[in-house]
């Protein structure tokens, strides 16, 4: 009883609450994280690439990959990824990349229905990329 009433005292309430609140803040990310599929920002998907031979998938449709993109990324629109899927290596980790980070995710789901063990999408997309300043280029 006694554990209680500190709980409830008037001046532990804050306390209280506060560390409540801050719990449920700090578990919201890895909840999305593992509900949605993996996500990962520029600088892993970099140090996948350097590291570990990832594959860059651009799943923008084809007039979004030619405007610009990430070098050696290879164009899968999300529309033909179930066809074209079997171009993919499935023995390298695959970086899912779209204009934003919506469809990636989706398609990270659709790819590892497919038999792909290491898939994860970008982070905010292209758009992030292009926020951190890192290279786009036009060429096929």
């Amino acid at each position: 009883m006694d554990f209680l009433h500190f709980l409830l005292s008037q001046n532990n309430i804050f306390i209280v609450a506060a560390a409540i609140v801050s719990g449920i803040m700090l578990a919201i990310p890895a909840l999305r994280k593992s509900g949605g599929g993996s996500a990962v920002d520029t600088a892993q998907a970099i140090q996948m690439v350097n590291q570990r031979q990832a594959v860059w998938v651009d799943v923008r449709p084809a007039e979004q990959y030619q405007a610009g993109h990430i070098a050696q990324a290879r164009s899968v629109p999300a529309t033909d990824l179930e066809k074209k899927s079997a171009g993919l290596p499935k023995n390298k980790p695959l970086v899912v990349v779209c204009e934003h980070g919506r469809d990636a995710s989706r398609a990270v789901a659709k790819l590892k229905a497919q038999g792909f063990a290491e898939v994860v999408a970008l982070q905010g997309g292209m758009k992030a990329w292009s926020q951190a300043g890192l290279p786009v280029t036009q060429k096929a």
